[in-house]
């Protein structure tokens, strides 16, 4: 994800694609999000044939898949929009590997490591999705310029690696639980996601004389059709004897809560992400003294201590928080995580840099001290046979925030700019000669397309008039107006209208994160049934469910909450800030999962026959 996003100029120039012309900005769109919108409807569904079938076998087919299409993505031989089209369709299988791979990558690393150790274990994992985003920067500002179809080729021999070795190497520890697919959860639940998502994407696209498509039928249609079809999902899961999603589930507190909370984590940072890029390449780079062609490689350089909090929060609070709890370094990263954006909000458009890297090293932190815990609370709280399709739910959302950051943050930008943005361009292209006409035209542009060539790291100003205008200005105005100057000193302060709307929102996602994680309850693992476990010792024997003779899930009964965490484990190319947020329902109908001896409301409901452990 971060190598492409990078490289999007080369790779449109490339297939000779202008991306901001109006009618192309669905292809800009769908070149972006549709790896993500892929991966969030099929991990569920990937998850829950890991546990049928074996994860391991779900997740080497993965890697196969994803390194035969990165291949494909290389070779297109077209151009135009045809080229564009062929991309986003070999992104979409690509995404179809991608979404094998996540859906069981914590899973496995659920099932092989105790509860005592998932904490460091995940949180390792989560250092090299974190330094495989940074990488993916950089490397794809290095290779873009030379040939943009080693953006996609430079993955090619970690994926045959990655194939051989898994195949090789891994071995299922996991218990299998076979059954029938359950066709129409899978349907209903892909299909309302693919409504759900491909309206908000279509949101934040100019419809008619709007700036934005809410009002545009279609999206509207969309999105209720796809609330609707989840919520049939919802029903049908209840209905069927093997369903694909166990609603029963979200009886676990600490998997309801957890989820909630991740979900707002996720969509914060993504936020942030899209806007740290774009005041970076927009506005402060050009300011200080660097081109708009070198800003996408740059910015990635600047953003560097962002990913060294991380780096250093993941394993650190995974490691502590198995012996000390989940619930007070999740709440508290949450906290830290709204200060810094506080902090941003207070800075200046033209900021010092020294301060700017330290609040990103704080919010890197805090990130990281909520998704190792988070993560791994949300892991060990699932039975072992359905850790496959229960981190899916959890990628399904995690990936969704991604969708829904772009959406409403995208919304907030443009809605801050729309008001002042095209007073600021007339006024300030007249005044260097260009002709009113002309000025007009430029204004009555939609927003979007100037925060595009911000992300892109074009010349705002040399793409929206063209040559045919500057052509024809005297040479000093037009070196003015296309220079690191104009375009930046003209968009700060509508940009700064619209980014403090943006920071209020995301400071509130991250507080009611806090409140969830405080709410998530005492520590609670649920083991292979066998007995439960202790906050500081071994298993004992667990009674039998009355009628059934099934053992209870196992829950910790210690002082303190539960130090049972770790941070997502992400084998796919997106490197996520922290686990994914489950939307199902947040109220827990009995007392706290693992504040106390378990009851029956505190347990999800007994599981199916008794699995079989694979070899």
């Amino acid at each position: 994800m971060s190598i492409m996003l990078i490289a999007l100029p080369d790779i449109f120039r490339g297939i000779g694609v202008d991306p901001l012309q109006p009618g192309n900005t669905g292809l800009l769109l769908w070149l972006i999000m549709s790896y993500l919108v892929v991966t969030a409807v099929l991990v569920v569904s990937f998850g829950r044939l890991g546990d049928m079938y074996g994860r391991i076998r779900m997740y080497n087919l993965g890697f196969a898949v994803f390194t035969v299409f990165s291949v494909l993505l290389s070779v297109t031989w077209q151009h135009g929009t045809s080229g564009a089209v062929w991309l986003i369709a070999m992104r979409v299988l690509q995404g179809v590997g991608g979404a094998m791979l996540m859906a069981n990558s914590n899973a496995i690393l659920t099932d092989a490591f105790p509860a005592r150790q998932r904490g460091l274990a995940l949180g390792l994992n989560q250092v090299a999705g974190i330094t495989g985003s940074f990488v993916g920067l950089v490397l794809g500002g290095l290779l873009g310029p030379v040939n943009w179809r080693l953006v996609f080729l430079v993955s090619v021999p970690f994926g045959v690696f990655g194939t051989v070795w898994g195949y090789l190497n891994l071995r299922d520890t996991g218990l299998r639980t076979p059954a029938r697919p359950d066709w129409w959860g899978n349907f209903t639940f892909a299909a309302g996601l693919i409504a759900l998502l491909a309206g908000i994407t279509y949101g934040i696209q100019p419809y008619g004389g709007h700036t934005m498509g809410w009002s545009n039928p279609a999206v509207l249609a969309a999105m209720a059709g796809g609330a609707l079809l989840l919520a049939v999902f919802c029903v049908v899961e209840t209905r069927v004897a093997a369903p694909m999603f166990r609603l029963g589930l979200f009886r676990i507190r600490a998997f309801t809560a957890g989820n909630p909370a991740s979900l707002l984590a996720s969509l914060g940072r993504g936020g942030l992400m899209f806007l740290l890029i774009i005041w970076l390449q927009g506005i402060w780079l050009p300011r200080h003294g660097y081109g708009f062609t070198e800003t996408p490689l740059w910015a990635g350089i600047y953003m560097l201590p962002l990913t060294l909090g991380f780096l250093v929060a993941g394993p650190v609070s995974g490691w502590a928080s198995d012996r000390f709890g989940a619930r007070a370094f999740a709440t508290g990263g949450m906290l830290l995580a709204a200060g810094t954006f506080v902090a941003l909000q207070a800075l200046p458009v033209d900021f010092g840099y020294p301060s700017f890297a330290l609040i990103l090293l704080l919010n890197g932190i805090g990130m990281g001290l909520f998704a190792a815990p988070n993560r791994a609370a949300i892991m060990n709280s699932l039975p072992p046979d359905q850790r496959g399709v229960g981190a899916g739910i959890s990628t399904t959302f995690q990936n969704s925030a991604m969708v829904l950051s772009i959406g409403i943050f995208f919304s907030l930008m443009i809605a801050g700019l729309a008001g002042a943005l095209p007073r600021a361009l007339t006024n300030g292209l007249t005044a260097q000669g260009v002709p009113a006409p002309d000025a007009a035209k430029v204004a009555a542009l939609p927003p979007v397309g100037v925060l595009f060539a911000s992300l892109l790291g074009y010349n705002p100003i040399r793409t929206l008039l063209g040559p045919q205008v500057l052509d024809h200005l005297p040479p000093g105005h037009a070196a003015y107006l296309t220079g690191r100057e104009f375009f930046p000193q003209l968009i700060s302060q509508p940009f700064s209208d619209g980014m403090a709307v943006a920071f209020d929102f995301a400071i509130a996602a991250c507080l009611i994160a806090a409140v969830a994680s405080l709410l998530r309850g005492g520590r609670y693992v649920h083991e292979d049934g066998r007995g439960r476990t202790r906050a500081g010792g071994a298993p004992t024997p667990a009674p039998a469910v009355a009628g059934g003779g099934t053992p209870r899930p196992a829950s910790a009964n210690g002082p303190g909450p539960a130090a049972n965490s770790g941070p997502a484990a992400n084998s796919g190319p997106a490197a996520n800030s922290g686990p994914a947020a489950n939307s199902g329902p947040a109220a827990n109908p009995g007392p706290a999962a693992g504040s106390g001896p378990v009851t029956s409301s505190d347990a999800p409901p007994p599981p199916p026959p008794p699995p079989t452990r694979s070899r």
